[in-house]
Formats: structure tokens, C-alpha cells, sequence
């Protein structure tokens, strides 16, 4: 039989809503980790979600960038798929967060309340793999899920300001990858040249709770914290993470291992950036390389 694109993903643990799409759920490492009684995610430490009870999902493998910091696969993203309606999406969530999971139940350390727990989920973040406003009814998607009662992080690239303009999650997260167009385009290779559209997204976080990651890579966009500090102060986001590359998954085969820096680099620069925007340090996580400003005017 040959091979499907999306076949090695489901080897992975990927649990994809329809055979046709590329719609999927997959437990990240952090939530296995708190099920199991272990240490939840920076998540929990800066916004208060509990990690077991968290769907790490997304509506398409498709993406409109090839940063070479990326964790997840290019050569996986589907030529074609068919477009999965929200009311499905939301009605097998949990099933498949379920399914999942199920194989961890008999695992030590895993109580059986927070098993029950984490087969109830109360947060989704729409962050697992591509680009999720290339998925034509996100803002709907987005509006049920919150109707229903989750609390909804969704993590974009930036590059698609007219879909984020229509989303309400309760946190909206576009990356920031580079303080100027020249890092941008070598280091997120976009498949077109999206830069004035980033900027363009930034300017609308202001109007909603938001939050700016930037990926800092060693020796590649670690550099211009003024520049950085200036797009965050012109965004009015309420957030800005300052996270470092973890050398992790299909990266491996795009970067080094010296280009993942050390908290202590990543926080040497989350305190530049504190000084050129009104931006505070308000937490940190050494365990997963971040560090959370906020704004403070």
C-alpha cells in the first residue's frame, strides 16, 4: 500500500479527525508529564492552565513559513486535503485526546482523578503543527470552542492579519522571529515575502489579551533587542515570551546544537529588551528556557 504523507505523523501519536484531513490532536510532552503527577508546563506557572487538561491540536498540517527552528515536519504537510467543519472538530475533540491517552490510565503515578481530569479537558491550544489561520473557518472554530466552554490559546505566524482580525481566542500568540525583514526571510524563510504582514498582525494585539513569543536562536535573531523592544511597544500586546530554541524534532536537521542558548543567554536578553519598551520581567521558567514580560503602561 503506499505511503500517505500524513502516515509517519500517525506513527507519532498524531490522531487525525477525519482520514481525509489534516485536522489533528496530539498530547504534548508536558501533558503527559502532569498527568503522570509530574511538572506542568510554563504555561501553568504564568496563565494558570493546568497541562493534563490541555488539547494541543490543529486544524491543518498546511503552513505559510519553513523556519528553520521548527520542531515539526515540512515533508509531511499534505498537497491536498479536505476541509474539516468546525462542529467535527469539536465534537471528537475530547474523543481523540481520549484515545491519546489511553494507554497511560495503568502508567505509575497516574491517580485516577487525574485521569478523570484529563479526559475532561477545559483548554485547547491551537498550536500543534502548520499554520492554523490557513484553515478557512478558524474564526468559527475558534467561537465554538469557546461556546462550549474551553479556554482557547492560538498560536499563529503572523502572516495572515485578515483571518487573526476575526478571532477571539482568549490568548492570541504570533510569533516574532526576527526584529528586522532580512533575519526574517533567512531564518522563517517564508514562502512569500510576508514581513509587512507580521507587522500588520502585531499592531492588532492591542485590542485583545496577546502575547509576543520570539524564538531566540543563537547566532541567528539573538541580536537588535531595540528593534524587538520597539515592534512590542507599537503592538500593545500584553505579553512578550522570550523563549530559546530547543533543539528538538525535524530542527535537528537544520541547525546545530550550539544554536540553542542557555537560559541564563535568554534572560540577558529579555532584560535588554525591558529597556527599550515599557515591558517588565514577570516570570520565568529555567527548566523550559523562558522568560514572560509584561506590559506595564
Amino acid at each position: 500500500m503506499r505511503s500517505r504523507p500524513c502516515d509517519p505523523l500517525r506513527r507519532q501519536g498524531y490522531q487525525f479527525v477525519t482520514p481525509g484531513s489534516s485536522a489533528a490532536v496530539k498530547p504534548c510532552l508536558w501533558c503527559v508529564k502532569a498527568l503522570k503527577g509530574g511538572e506542568m508546563c510554563y504555561k501553568h506557572q504564568f496563565y494558570g492552565i493546568e497541562s493534563h487538561r490541555c488539547v494541543q491540536m490543529t486544524p491543518t498540517l498546511r503552513c505559510t513559513q519553513r523556519c528553520l527552528f521548527c520542531w515539526r515536519s515540512f515533508e509531511h504537510e499534505p498537497a491536498e486535503e479536505e476541509e474539516c467543519p468546525p462542529h467535527l472538530i469539536l465534537e471528537r475533540l475530547a474523543a481523540l485526546q481520549k484515545r491519546a491517552l489511553s494507554g497511560y490510565k495503568p502508567v505509575q503515578g497516574v491517580t485516577p482523578e487525574r485521569f478523570r481530569e484529563a479526559l475532561s479537558p477545559r483548554h485547547v491550544a491551537i498550536s500543534l503543527s502548520g499554520e492554523p489561520t490557513l484553515y478557512p473557518r478558524l474564526p468559527e472554530l475558534v467561537d465554538l470552542l469557546d461556546a462550549r466552554g474551553y479556554t482557547t490559546f492560538l498560536v499563529s505566524n503572523g502572516t495572515r492579519p485578515e483571518v487573526l482580525a476575526r478571532c477571539r481566542p482568549f490568548q492570541l500568540y504570533v510569533s516574532l522571529a526576527a526584529p528586522d525583514p532580512e533575519t526574517y526571510r533567512r531564518l522563517c524563510r517564508p514562502k512569500e515575502d510576508t514581513w509587512e504582514q507580521v507587522r500588520e498582525s502585531l499592531r492588532l494585539m492591542g485590542s485583545r489579551r496577546s502575547a509576543i513569543r520570539i524564538t531566540l536562536v543563537q547566532g541567528w535573531n539573538d541580536h537588535s533587542p531595540e528593534r524587538y523592544g520597539a515592534l512590542a511597544q507599537d503592538s500593545g500586546a500584553r505579553f512578550v515570551e522570550v523563549k530559546g530554541y530547543m533543539y528538538l524534532g525535524y530542527s535537528r536537521t537544520r541547525l546545530q546544537r550550539e544554536n540553542m542558548p542557555e537560559h541564563g543567554h535568554v534572560r540577558a536578553f529579555a532584560e535588554e529588551l525591558e529597556e527599550h519598551a515599557d515591558y517588565r520581567i514577570r516570570d520565568e521558567n529555567p527548566a523550559s528556557r523562558v522568560v514572560c514580560l509584561e506590559r506595564v503602561a
